[in-house]
């Protein structure tokens, strides 16, 4: 087996490249526009002499270049914006700054991540100040939602549930292997501000919502657990979840109340003074990174049904599409691009996620002489995997050789649910640090002919 650095350069180039593909502030930047009269919002057009001056609550992982990027858009129009999310991270000695200092006009609280914390709680007071005074102005109001923005903003809906109710519901929730969709369902049940009811406190201001989108197409009210977005009519109910992983023991009493009194169905009353977009999703990174792989020589094909399934499956999968790829142009270098989230049940207290862990799955299935050359870069585009201090990581078709090399039987770490941690051991953990986006997972595989 020849010399693989320049299938594992070329898998890195791909990845950055699609992770400028999605960044959030040029997205925001290429969604607003300001001319002599208007403010033009993607598709939707505001006369400047009815809109008076512009307001923006910033919630999630993106929330930080979003914001910068709308307020520099729209300069003196910009009256106030409040961001809830990650403003500088050290993660493994890397800083996700921001592009420039805070302007006295943008305030910031970090709020909690995955559970809420008394700032997440603070975070939502700011934001209903702000929304007061863009209501008695009937100012416009610009929302930038991004994923990770569920536990970093919140209020209850009842005086009697405490902080310490919403992080034992949280925690519950998290842990139960309920979906996304079914969590959200009774995250809304017990707050003020999930299911589009953060957008009902300024009702007479005009509202637009730009979305960075980490969830499936056509699920963008999961964003955040939509805190504008009210969930489609055909969702499931807090008390059908809660029975459904049998939860009731586990959630406090001022939490199961809210459940039992929540209403059937959530009320959209925002009529047209609300609309939303979706700025950035998975499929602008897939397509990005084709592109790139393209450019690079490879015969390149989109795995876009290949997404959200068990990790095992998935990446069982992958490999079938690349051998198949690999057998249609023999002589050709070949690449395979899927994104998603696989679901990666935790069976241990290692350090690692989804995508170190779909690495080490697809260099435990490729451990022979299988193709003349194979890599694989799994990474989270928002620079997080599980608990570890990496985006994910890239495998070949030596690394188990290395890694029994350093460890008896390198199978173990897949068992404890440890696979970053084998990782750095390699040093092939994908660094990142926070990226200032999220569009969820992307998986690169190359492979060159056999010879």
């Amino acid at each position: 087996m020849s010399n693989q650095l320049p299938l594992r350069n070329a898998a890195y180039d791909i990845f950055h490249e699609a992770l400028r593909a999605v960044d959030a502030s040029t997205a925001v930047e290429k969604s607003v526009r300001l001319t002599e009269s208007d403010v033009i919002v993607c598709d939707e057009r505001f006369a400047l002499d009815q809109i008076h001056r512009i307001y923006a609550i910033a919630i999630g992982k993106a929330a930080l270049p979003m914001a910068i990027a709308l307020e520099d858009t729209v300069d003196d129009l910009f009256a106030e914006g409040f961001i809830a999310g990650p403003i500088a991270g050290q993660r493994s000695g890397k800083i996700a700054m921001p592009p420039r200092k805070l302007s006295t006009r943008l305030r910031w609280c970090e709020g909690g991540h995955p559970l809420p914390t008394n700032a997440s709680l603070v975070a939502a007071q700011s934001a209903f100040s702000l929304l007061e005074r863009a209501n008695a102005e009937q100012s416009l109001v610009i929302f930038l939602i991004s994923g990770g923005g569920s536990a970093m903003f919140e209020w209850p809906i009842s005086e009697d549930i405490t902080l310490a109710n919403l992080r034992t519901a949280n925690r519950a929730l998290i842990s139960c292997g309920a979906s996304i969709s079914e969590v959200n369902a009774v995250r809304r049940a017990f707050s003020a501000v999930k299911g589009g009811r953060l957008s009902s406190f300024a009702p007479k201001s005009r509202q637009l919502t730009l979305i960075v989108s980490d969830v499936p197409n056509g699920e963008e009210h999961n964003v955040a657990s939509g805190p504008t977005l009210p969930p489609p009519a055909d969702s499931s109910s807090a008390r059908e979840v809660v029975a459904r992983y049998e939860l009731a023991k586990q959630l406090p009493f001022s939490i199961m109340r809210a459940i039992e009194e929540a209403p059937s169905a959530f009320n959209d009353s925002r009529g047209d003074r609300h609309k939303h977009f979706v700025v950035l999703n998975n499929d602008m990174a897939l397509d990005a990174a084709a592109k790139a792989a393209r450019e690079r020589g490879f015969i390149t094909e989109i795995a876009r049904d290949i997404t959200d399934n068990p990790i095992a499956v998935g990446c069982e999968k992958l490999l079938a599409r690349l051998d198949d790829l690999q057998r249609r142009n023999p002589d050709a270098e070949v690449c395979i691009i899927s994104g998603g989230e696989f679901a990666c049940p935790v069976r241990g207290d290692g350090v690692g996620g989804r995508n170190s862990e779909t690495a080490l799955r697809l260099a435990m299935t490729v451990d022979k002489d299988r193709y003349g050359e194979f890599v694989a870069l799994c990474a989270g585009t928002d620079g997080i995997d599980g608990n570890s201090t990496a985006a994910g990581a890239i495998a070949d078709g030596r690394t188990m050789g290395r890694a029994r090399a350093m460890f008896r039987e390198p199978s173990h770490f897949l068992d404890n649910s440890d696979s970053a941690s084998l990782f750095i051991a390699l040093e092939d953990a994908i660094e990142t640090g926070l990226t200032g986006t999220n569009v969820r997972d992307l998986r690169v595989l190359l492979s060159t002919p056999h010879k």
